[in-house]
C-alpha cells in the first residue's frame, strides 16, 4: 500500500511541479530487485546529479503524504519566479532538472529541500515573512541546502552502495530510467533523506553553512541581505514552544548571531518597495 501512495503522488505532482512519470509494476521489480542485490563492499561513490534528481523527486512524494499542496497557481508561479532568482545566484545555479518550487497548505512554519532542487514552503512560513525579500531569504537557504548536497549526503554510504551496485544489474537493464524502480530501489534512502529532512534536521553546521549562503546568493540576486537577519528576528520571538522549522534547526537567537556577525544586515534598495507590494498582492 505504500508503494503504491508513492506511486500515486508521483503521478499527481509530476503535471505540476516535477516531470512526467511512467506508471510501473512494482511487484517485478521488487522481484528483480531480490534476485539481483549482492553483497557489497562497504566503499561508496558519488551519488550522480540524475541519482540524486530521483532520489529528490521519491522524497517529495513522501514529503506530500504529510503536507497536501496549496493549490494556487498564481502564489506557485511567483514563489517560482522568486526561488528561480536565488537560484541562478547560487553556488549551485544548474541541477540535473532544474530547481522546482511549491507551497504547502499548512499552518506549520517549515521549509524544505529535497536533492536535485525540489524546494517546498508552507504557508505558514510564507506568513511570516513580511516581504518578497524575506521569503528570498527563505528560498536561498533552502537553495543552499541542495547546493551543498546536504540531502544526498545525508544517505548512509552503506546503503548507497547497495542501490548504485543493483542498478548496474537486471533490474536497470529491465527498468532503466523510470521512476517507480527508482522508488522501490531507493527506499531506504528515501528513508534516511525525509528522516533528516522533516524529523530530525540538518546538522548545525549544516544550516550555518546554509544561512550563510543565503545571505550572499540575497546580495548576488539584488535582494536585501539584511532580511535573513529581519526574518530570523520575527523568529526568534515565535520560537519557544513552536514546532516544525524550530524543533529541526539550531536555536533561533544562535542563527541570528552568525548571520549578523557575518554582515547580513543591509540596507533597502529602491525596488524593495516594488517587491514589497507584490509579495502583498498574493493570497497567503
Amino acid at each position: 500500500m505504500r508503494r503504491n501512495l508513492i506511486r500515486l503522488l508521483l503521478g499527481m505532482v509530476a503535471p505540476t511541479l516535477l516531470a512526467g512519470c511512467a506508471g510501473m509494476d512494482y511487484v517485478s521489480v521488487a522481484t528483480v530487485a531480490a534476485k539481483t542485490v549482492p553483497k557489497v563492499a562497504q566503499a561508496s561513490r558519488p551519488i550522480s546529479d540524475s541519482e540524486e534528481y530521483y532520489v529528490g523527486r521519491a522524497v517529495a512524494a513522501r514529503v506530500l503524504t504529510t503536507y497536501p499542496l496549496y493549490q494556487d497557481k498564481e502564489l506557485t508561479l511567483y514563489v517560482n519566479e522568486v526561488g528561480q532568482a536565488v537560484a541562478r545566484k547560487s553556488s549551485r545555479p544548474n541541477t540535473f532538472r532544474g530547481y522546482h518550487f511549491a507551497v504547502l497548505d499548512t499552518t506549520e512554519v517549515n521549509a524544505f529541500a529535497c536533492p536535485g532542487g525540489t524546494i517546498f514552503i508552507t504557508r505558514g512560513l510564507l506568513k511570516t515573512c513580511a516581504n518578497e525579500d524575506e521569503l528570498a531569504a527563505v528560498l536561498a537557504h533552502e537553495t543552499a541546502h541542495v547546493a551543498n548536497k546536504d540531502g544526498v549526503n545525508s544517505i548512509s554510504k552503506a546503503r548507497w552502495t547497495e542501490v548504485a551496485t543493483t542498478l548496474g544489474t537486471e533490474a536497470a537493464k529491465q527498468y532503466a530510467g523510470a521512476a517507480g524502480s527508482l522508488v522501490t530501489l531507493f527506499e531506504g534512502s528515501i528513508d534516511d533523506v525525509f528522516k533528516t529532512i522533516v524529523v530530525n534536521g540538518y546538522s548545525r553546521t549544516a544550516e550555518e553553512a546554509a544561512d550563510a549562503a543565503a545571505v550572499a546568493t540575497l546580495s548576488r540576486a539584488g535582494y536585501d541581505p539584511g532580511a535573513m537577519a529581519a526574518l530570523l528576528t520575527k523568529m526568534t520571538a515565535q520560537e519557544k514552544g513552536g514546532s516544525g522549522i524550530y524543533k529541526t534547526h539550531p536555536p533561533t537567537s544562535e542563527r541570528l548571531a552568525k548571520v549578523k556577525a557575518q554582515g547580513g544586515e543591509g540596507k533597502p534598495s529602491p525596488e524593495m518597495a516594488a517587491r514589497t507590494k507584490r509579495f502583498q498582492s498574493q493570497k497567503l
